[in-house]
């Protein structure tokens, strides 16, 4: 418990401030999805409150106008731009792996606002979705072109995949390509692996081969 905890503890008058500050950080907005809309609708001028809130309606919105004209209000009246916060990482790496088509209106706006704040992930979003559509389609032949426009950025994690897929290209280009797949053998070889530890690496070759030729 820190000094600054137990002075607002010891400062309380009543029972309710204790919880004060968990609920205001705990408090959320039904219009909270909807503010990049209305963000990016802003900025290319529309500004009439009734309009967007009849815009937002069909995308799901359930909230009232009253709303809507409040979080306008402020952006009108703040010194500072009224903004969203901005979405969590493990929730952008979603939109990015998701088809686009796939997303929803709200989710493919703020998807937008955050690839145009950073030329590097919007980068990275175009070279996943490149080798999402050559590893689906069965594009081999475009590896080369994709690993030279990988090299051209500034990403060094993806220059460090893109110099392990060069030194097995070929191999690689065949396994985008071909239709054949191993895991027939991936897992033969992991069941051999498992009897293996089961007899703890202390049997020979012929015990572990009558293993696997009768193990179910």
């Amino acid at each position: 418990m820190t000094h600054r905890t137990v002075k607002s503890l010891t400062d309380a008058a009543k029972s309710e401030d204790l919880f004060r500050g968990q609920r205001q950080r705990s408090r959320t907005s039904v219009l909270d999805e909807y503010k990049p809309y209305l963000d990016e609708r802003w900025e290319e001028g529309c500004t009439n409150a009734w309009k967007l809130w009849e815009e937002i309606v069909p995308l799901g919105h359930r909230g009232s106008y009253g709303r809507v004209s409040a979080y306008l209000r402020e952006k009108r009246t703040s010194p500072r731009p009224v903004t969203t916060q901005p979405p969590a990482p493990r929730v952008v790496t979603r939109w990015i792996l998701s088809r686009p088509w796939t997303l929803t209106e709200i989710e493919r706006l703020r998807l937008k606002a955050v690839l145009a704040n950073c030329p590097e992930l919007d980068a990275l979003t175009g070279h996943v979705r490149s080798s999402v559509r050559m590893l689906t389609e069965r594009q081999g032949e475009r590896l080369p072109q994709w690993l030279d426009a990988v090299r051209q950025d500034d990403l060094p994690s993806l220059h460090t995949l893109a110099a392990g897929i060069d030194r097995d290209r070929d191999a690689v280009i065949v396994g985008l390509t071909l239709p054949w797949k191993s895991g027939v053998v991936e897992g033969h070889v992991n069941r051999i692996k498992r009897l293996m530890r089961q007899m703890f690496g202390r049997a020979g070759f012929d015990p572990l081969r009558k293993r696997v030729l009768l193990a179910p």
